[in-house]
């Protein structure tokens, strides 16, 4: 992890506090040099693929995007969650024409997500920069491990009724708890809980999830918003990007078997863990330099 000094000659603007980080008020980042938008393009047009074809938000790829241009934990998953919203609207609309999102069970998990990202927000503010590093690391292996465990049903269905309804809800606060914390959608919860927990079909999972970040989404971004650690500008490049490709993705999402589309999001997490575990231990060890 940079020094607040040392982020700041990358940025070349003169080095304040933590809470402020990089931002004008309103989280604004003040420069970006061309490599930075380069960076941030590319994310965005990969993130977009991603968010299609996995139904996620895109946020593992946001967030090491953002740190790479030298943002801080903080603000890079405090930022990622602006660039969901353009992002998630763009994967709803290719998802919704093909029938592939259930809109109840949407509104409940909406609910819950809404008021979870509020708590997701103020632990942001406030947790180490180290341990969100590590919180970043055991949530990927969580995920890899249920992937490669499970495959969802493409023919599956989401019944609904008093109990299940009132899981969705729970479901969504913790999803959105977590999507506060670690700047992601909460899609690599969702999807496969609405298919393993819930018995929908993989597509349906997808839809509906992204839909579901839409809200939540927009909720943590204005408490983030609100704390001074969103850097706005960053955020828009990607989410722009994101929806250029986001419909190529859920195409691809209805070629493949859902064993593949697992599999697939399985490797892709595995590249990130490595990646954060060695990112976590360079920044415990430059903690104690």
């Amino acid at each position: 992890m940079c020094l607040d000094g040392q982020l700041a000659a990358m940025l070349q603007c003169a080095p304040v506090n933590e809470t402020e980080g990089n931002t004008k008020r309103g989280g604004a980042k003040e420069r970006l040099s061309k490599r930075d938008v380069l960076v941030l393009v590319v994310a965005g047009l990969v993130c977009g693929l991603l968010s299609g074809l996995f139904g996620i938000g895109g946020g593992t790829v946001i967030v090491p995007a953002l740190v790479l241009i030298g943002l801080s934990q903080r603000h890079a998953a405090a930022t990622s969650l602006a660039a969901i919203v353009p992002t998630s609207i763009s994967g709803v609309i290719s998802y919704a024409t093909e029938g592939n999102v259930n809109w109840i069970a949407a509104l409940l998990l909406a609910a819950g997500v809404i008021a979870g990202s509020q708590l997701g927000s103020l632990l942001l503010s406030r947790l180490p920069e180290i341990a969100l590093r590590w919180i970043w690391v055991v949530f990927l292996i969580f995920v890899i491990i249920q992937q490669i465990v499970f495959t969802p049903a493409r023919d599956g269905h989401l019944v609904l009724h008093f109990w299940s309804g009132v899981f969705l809800v729970l479901l969504g606060v913790v999803v959105g708890s977590i999507a506060g914390v670690l700047g992601i959608g909460g899609g690599a919860i969702m999807m496969p809980a609405l298919s393993f927990l819930f018995g929908a079909s993989d597509l349906m999972a997808r839809g509906t999830s992204l839909l579901v970040m839409f809200p939540g989404a927009i909720s943590g971004t204005f408490a983030n918003w609100k704390r001074g650690i969103v850097h706005l500008k960053s955020g828009l490049i990607i989410g722009v990007c994101a929806m250029i490709t986001a419909p190529l993705g859920t195409h691809i999402a209805g070629w493949i078997s859902p064993r593949a589309g697992s599999l697939l999001f399985a490797a892709w997490l595995t590249f990130l863990a490595i990646r954060g575990i060695w990112t976590a231990i360079k920044g415990m060890r430059q903690a104690a330099a």
